[in-house]
C-alpha cells in the first residue's frame, strides 16, 4: 500500500489550492454578448457572467433593425449597462453598414466612450461599399471591428476578406460565426454551418490568421464550440497555432452560465484543457482583449 506522509499530503494540498485559488482570480475578458439576447434581462446577464468568472464583458449592440437575428437591445442599451456597472462592462457601437445614418450613430456612441463596433451582422457583401465605410470608421478612431461570417446570409464572401485585410492593414477585424469556424477546415464546405468531423488544416481562416496580423478570431458561440469539439486533435494544434490571435467569448443567450445549454461555460472549460500552456491560456481569456480594448 502506498503510504504519504502527512508533510506530503499538506504540500500537495496547498499547492492544489494556491492552483485552484489562481484560476479563480485570474482575469477573463468575455468578448462577445448582448443585452436583452432573446428577452434575457439585465439582471440575468449579470448573474451569467459572474457565474462564468468573467471579469469584464464586452457588450454588443444590435443596429436600428433585425436585433441580431435574437431580439437584443441597441446601442443606448449597452451604454446604460456599462454605465451602470462600469468595472463589469464596456460597450462597442453599431450600425447597418449601409443606410445613410452609419457613421453619425456609429461615431456618436464612439464618443460617448465605445472601445469598436459590432456586431456587425447584416446581409451585406463582406467587402462591400458600407463594410468599407465601416472600416474607415475604425481606421479614423483606432478601434477594432467584430463580424458575424455566415453562408449566404452576412458578410458574404470570406473568400474576398484578405482584400479588406489588405486594404485597411491598421484596423482589427474580429471574426465570428458558422462561415468563419467552419473554414478553419481547408475541405469545408460553405452550405454546411456547424460541420462535424476531423479538420484539415490550411482553411480560408486559417490561412488569414497566419498571414494577416490585423486579423483575429472569435472563440464564441456554438460555432466556435463546434470547431473545437468535432477534432480535439486538431483544436490542441490550432490554438497552441493561433493563441496570440484568439478571443475568448461567449454569445450564450442562458441565464445560468453553467450547464449544457450554456455554449460559454463549455468553450471556457474546452480553452483550458485544450490550451498547450497557462500562458496561452492567460493570452487567449484575457491579454489578447486587452491588447484591442487598450486596456
Amino acid at each position: 500500500m502506498l503510504r504519504i506522509s502527512r508533510r506530503s499530503f499538506l504540500g500537495t494540498a496547498c499547492v492544489a489550492a494556491a492552483s485552484a485559488a489562481e484560476t479563480a482570480t485570474e482575469p477573463i475578458i468575455d468578448f462577445h454578448q448582448h443585452t436583452h439576447y432573446h428577452d434575457r434581462s439585465d439582471e440575468d446577464l449579470i448573474a451569467h457572467q459572474k457565474a462564468m468568472g468573467v471579469t469584464l464583458t464586452v457588450l454588443l449592440p444590435a443596429g436600428s433593425k433585425y436585433g441580431l437575428d435574437a431580439h437584443c437591445y441597441g446601442n443606448d442599451s449597452v451604454l446604460a449597462l456599462a454605465r451602470a456597472y462600469p468595472k463589469q462592462f464596456v460597450f462597442f457601437a453599431n450600425e447597418l453598414p449601409d443606410i445613410p445614418e452609419t457613421k453619425a450613430v456609429i461615431e456618436k456612441y464612439l464618443k460617448l466612450g465605445a472601445k469598436g463596433i459590432g456586431e456587425q451582422k447584416f446581409p451585406v457583401d463582406c467587402d462591400s461599399p458600407g463594410m468599407q465605410l465601416v472600416a474607415e470608421i475604425a481606421r479614423d478612431y483606432q478601434v477594432p471591428v467584430l463580424m458575424h461570417f455566415q453562408h449566404n446570409t452576412y458578410n458574404l464572401g470570406i473568400e474576398r476578406f484578405h482584400k479588406m485585410l489588405e486594404k485597411y492593414p491598421t484596423v482589427h477585424f474580429i471574426a465570428h460565426a458558422q462561415t468563419f469556424w467552419g473554414n478553419i477546415d481547408k475541405a469545408h464546405r460553405q452550405d454546411v454551418l456547424y460541420p462535424k468531423g476531423p479538420v484539415t488544416p490550411g482553411g480560408i481562416s486559417d490561412r488569414l490568421l497566419s498571414d494577416y496580423p490585423n486579423f483575429w478570431g472569435d472563440l464564441s458561440a456554438g460555432s466556435g464550440l463546434n470547431a473545437f469539439t468535432r477534432d480535439e486533435d486538431h483544436a490542441r494544434q490550432f490554438l497552441r497555432r493561433h493563441q496570440d490571435k484568439l478571443i475568448y467569448g461567449s454569445d450564450c443567450e442562458d441565464p445560468t452560465g453553467t450547464g449544457p445549454k450554456c455554449s460559454g461555460s463549455q468553450q471556457l472549460a474546452l480553452v483550458r484543457r485544450l490550451s498547450p500552456d497557462a500562458a496561452a491560456t492567460r493570452r487567449m481569456l484575457h491579454g489578447n482583449a486587452a491588447k484591442l480594448l487598450k486596456l
